[in-house]
């Protein structure tokens, strides 16, 4: 209760903090309640109308409602769009987050806790991928399953992702092994399932927690960079690298909500994020001393 009150008084005392969990809530909430809160689905073609082609935000001449952010060459609300777009982001991250983290943990704890041939074996796979951009091996992948997709474009990240939470997981197994407390649970008869879920991964986890918080970031990154590209989702999908993409091709023609709008919004998602990592990284590492 004491560390919990601690790290609650903590992040209550941390402005940066509580703004960064502020800013991931609002964004979540909206990605949740969008089919509520936007005017238009804008993917549902019976809601789009080219008379309504590259509107101007509300305030400027020519906007009009309840198009409040302007419109794109489809006829598609920028505000509606950024909404879903981020719905997407969301998915994607949180997704390739929780798969990456479980097949990267698993492999790490038994990596780090067997070692020798297992943990050869792993830790030269993580080398092979991690010797790669992940943005390059992410589009390799793309271009080796031949489709597009939601499902394809997770599953290319997850692979080239799940790298740093085994490298993670090792290393804090390797120290928490040696603490007496697993020293003694196998001297007094305890099998390797018990050592490994009880003792060791409970007290080896904070890390990759932190990882977790900075990875968030990372993949919806990637994923904007992989439709930017033009190797994301489909066209038939949201994605606020698409938007930018779209938006590229307008800016020198004084179009530039197209463009600013989405891409003021994906920085602001990513910034949220890594304002609450920071703090949950000082928390959780003792290591670092807190500048007061």
């Amino acid at each position: 209760m004491k560390v919990r009150s601690r790290r609650l008084s903590s992040f209550l005392n941390d402005p940066p903090a509580m703004a960064g969990l502020a800013i991931m809530v609002i964004f979540i909430l909206a990605a949740l309640l969008a089919p509520v809160i936007c005017p238009q689905n804008p993917y549902n073609l019976e809601e789009l109308s080219l008379d309504n082609f590259l509107l101007p935000p509300i305030w400027i001449d020519g906007g009009k409602a309840p198009f409040i952010l302007g419109t794109d060459d489809q006829g598609r609300g920028i505000f509606s769009t950024i909404i879903y777009g981020c719905r997407t982001s969301l998915i994607v991250g949180f997704v390739v987050v929780t798969i990456s983290s479980l097949v990267g943990v698993f492999l790490g704890l038994l990596a780090g806790y067997y070692g020798r041939w297992l943990d050869a074996l792993t830790m030269r796979m993580a080398d092979t991928v991690f010797s790669f951009s992940t943005t390059l091996l992410a589009i390799l992948l793309l271009g080796v399953f031949k489709e597009s997709g939601l499902i394809t474009v997770i599953a290319a990240i997850c692979i080239a992702d799940w790298v740093r939470y085994a490298r993670t997981m090792r290393g804090s197994v390797l120290e928490v092994k040696q603490e007496a407390y697993v020293m003694a649970a196998r001297a007094g008869g305890a099998g390797d399932l018990r050592i490994l879920f009880q003792h060791i991964l409970p007290n080896a986890i904070a890390p990759i927690l932190v990882v977790v918080a900075v990875d968030l970031a990372v993949v919806i990154m990637l994923e904007a960079t992989l439709s930017f590209l033009g190797v994301g989702v489909p066209l038939t999908e949201p994605s606020l690298g698409m938007m930018i993409a779209i938006g590229k091709n307008y800016i020198y023609a004084g179009m530039w909500w197209m463009i600013v709008f989405p891409g003021a919004a994906l920085i602001m998602l990513v910034v949220g994020i890594n304002l609450f990592a920071d703090w949950l990284r000082e928390e959780l590492n003792p290591k670092i001393q807190r500048n007061q």
